[in-house]
């Protein structure tokens, strides 16, 4: 069983940062991602991290802006989101794979997404 807590959501005025953490406790998964939903739109991966080799994705939206990062010995992934406008305003959440599948037909971290935190609000302001 794998848990995830989010934390550091908040308000924000456009051009603000804010960094999301998540800590997770269970048999750890190779791959961790972000995820965030706003309302009346589909969820969109964010960001993922392989936590053996430290790779990364990013959705094209947020490159450029976002860095997540991870640390192993406190096990927590984080999500450091800089120069956010108001469309980054969702609730974010953090994710990991049931079952394990950290690469498959030659994609990184393909996702099975079998566990979700409860999620962190982000709010940004014009």
């Amino acid at each position: 069983q794998v848990q995830l807590v989010e934390s550091g959501g908040g308000s924000v005025q456009a051009g603000g940062s804010l960094r999301l953490s998540c800590a997770y406790s269970g048999r750890t998964r190779r791959c961790m991602d972000w995820f965030r939903q706003a309302p009346g739109k589909e969820r969109e991966r964010v960001a993922a991290i392989d936590t053996v080799d430290g790779g990364t994705l990013y959705a094209d939206s947020v490159k450029g802006r976002f860095t997540i990062s991870r640390d192993n010995a406190k096990n927590t992934i984080s999500l450091q989101m800089n120069s956010l406008n108001p469309e980054d305003t969702a609730m974010y959440y953090c994710a990991t794979d049931k079952p394990d599948l950290p690469w498959f037909g030659g994609v990184r971290c393909p996702g099975t997404w079998g566990y979700w935190g409860q999620g962190t609000q982000v709010s940004v302001s014009s």
